[in-house]
């Protein structure tokens, strides 16, 4: 059964993996789940605490970093209510780990609720053994 589990998480993630690297491309994998999840609670000291000092947030409207990403957040001029996770993917190159998430995003921008499909693209970096969030980027998709 082990072996099953195994077999379809390396599917599931659509990478080959050692069974070293599982476990961290699993930590990787809920962290960014939970960040999803942290943003649509408008929780921001937890994200305030996952977003490194440089991060950056590229937006189709623009892009800052990370002072500007918890303020957007906090004030609900963008508020991420629900990503709808399709696919996820994790490569990991020594303590930096990229995600690629295909979404369907519900947001409210501006006061209008909204639905966009994207490819997120986030990059995690491993400091003093934690994971950090050094940059998230949305790419619409010109088709669902």
């Amino acid at each position: 059964m082990k072996a099953t589990v195994i077999g379809l998480f390396i599917m599931l993630v659509g990478t080959n993996v050692t069974a070293q690297n599982t476990s961290v491309e699993a930590e990787i994998m809920q962290l960014s789940k939970d960040k999803w999840q942290w943003m649509a609670d408008k929780q921001t000291e937890k994200l305030a605490n996952l977003f490194d000092e440089k991060s950056v947030f590229v937006h189709m409207g623009g892009s800052w970093g990370k002072e500007q990403e918890v303020n957007v957040i906090k004030s609900g001029g963008i508020w991420y209510k629900k990503a709808d996770i399709h696919e996820v993917s994790v490569n990991i190159i020594g303590n930096t780990a990229i995600l690629l998430n295909r979404i369907t995003l519900l947001a409210v921008v501006g006061g209008n609720e909204v639905t966009n499909p994207f490819i997120v693209t986030e990059v995690y970096i491993k400091v003093d053994r934690a994971w950090k969030l050094g940059s998230l980027s949305f790419t619409k998709m010109l088709t669902p």
